[in-house]
């Protein structure tokens, strides 16, 4: 659904006079957590507030658990540094696939992108299960990693279609060889409104070799998002991720509002901020951090 943009003239009114009435609907996905970090499904749409560029906003529509159509990007690193790991990997990318399509919206859909020096689509966006897991078997581990472009380019295909939009990325660190910067990954999911979901799979337990920097960049791309980031080892803790994931699809919460009293001039980027209200409750809203005008 496009944001609707209306020009409304006062033919009345001398030209000087003349009135122009932008309204969009912006739409908002947010999780919700307690302490302990589990999902928080069941509030009400007063327990919500909605600040858009720092104007508190009317929500004018609100759904627990919505179930708009998932169209899910699944980016999996096959750089030179995941040739061992990759088989395993692929197995839980498999097991989450087919979870998420067996259940949901019947509209739900799925794409697969590699990266290393470059970035190949797979499989483009589908429900058949058997396309997505023929995908799965070409992929082999070579050679550098180019993370934000592949955010990019998975961001641009997401960013025409309906629902609500999705980017898993499974990785064992940083970029090294991308044309795109962080900031062009970060730009082109705000305005794809992706959410991402990156897995940094872990096989050395130690700080010893990992990509520390490229975890940090992970971490602020899934928070600028709302999304997570997670921590794995292959096999058990792998899949547990991958549920994880698939539980808060299931309990977002959305909302969404026509923007009102804002700054003039508007600004490029619109920082949002959700909260919730819940007395003798310590929750956590996760949820984009804003929204560029014009996107959808």
């Amino acid at each position: 659904m496009k944001p609707l943009a209306c020009l409304v003239l006062l033919a009345a009114l001398p030209l000087a006079s003349q009135i122009r009435v932008d309204v969009r609907l912006v739409r908002v996905l947010a999780s919700v957590k307690d302490e302990a970090g589990a999902l928080v499904g069941g509030l009400e749409k007063s327990q919500f507030r909605l600040f858009d560029s720092g104007v508190e906003q009317e929500i004018a529509v609100f759904e627990r658990s919505t179930a708009l159509p998932l169209s899910v990007a699944v980016l999996i690193d096959a750089s030179g540094s995941t040739a061992i790991s990759l088989t395993q990997e692929v197995g839980s990318v498999r097991t989450f696939l087919r979870s998420l399509l067996k259940d949901g919206n019947q509209d739900d859909a799925a794409s697969l992108y590699a990266f290393n020096y470059e970035t190949v689509q797979l499989a483009p966006f589908t429900r058949r299960q058997d396309r997505l897991e023929n995908a799965l078997k070409r992929l082999k581990g070579e050679a550098g990693t180019s993370l934000y472009d592949a955010i990019h380019f998975a961001a641009h295909d997401l960013e025409s279609r309906d629902g609500r939009k999705v980017i898993v990325i499974v990785t064992d660190g940083g970029d090294t060889t991308s044309s795109y910067s962080f900031r062009d990954a970060l730009q082109a999911a705000h305005r794809a409104e992706a959410v991402i979901y990156p897995i940094v799979v872990k096989p050395i337990s130690s700080d010893a070799g990992r990509n520390v920097g490229g975890e940090n960049a992970l971490t602020s791309l899934a928070q600028g998002t709302g999304g997570r980031v997670w921590e794995a080892s292959l096999g058990e803790s792998l899949d547990q991720a991958f549920s994880t994931i698939l539980a808060e699809l299931r309990t977002q919460y959305l909302l969404t509002y026509y923007p009102k009293n804002l700054p003039s001039p508007s600004p490029a980027f619109h920082p949002l901020r959700v909260q919730v209200e819940a007395p003798q409750r310590r929750l956590q809203v996760s949820s984009r951090s804003g929204y560029y005008s014009g996107a959808r």
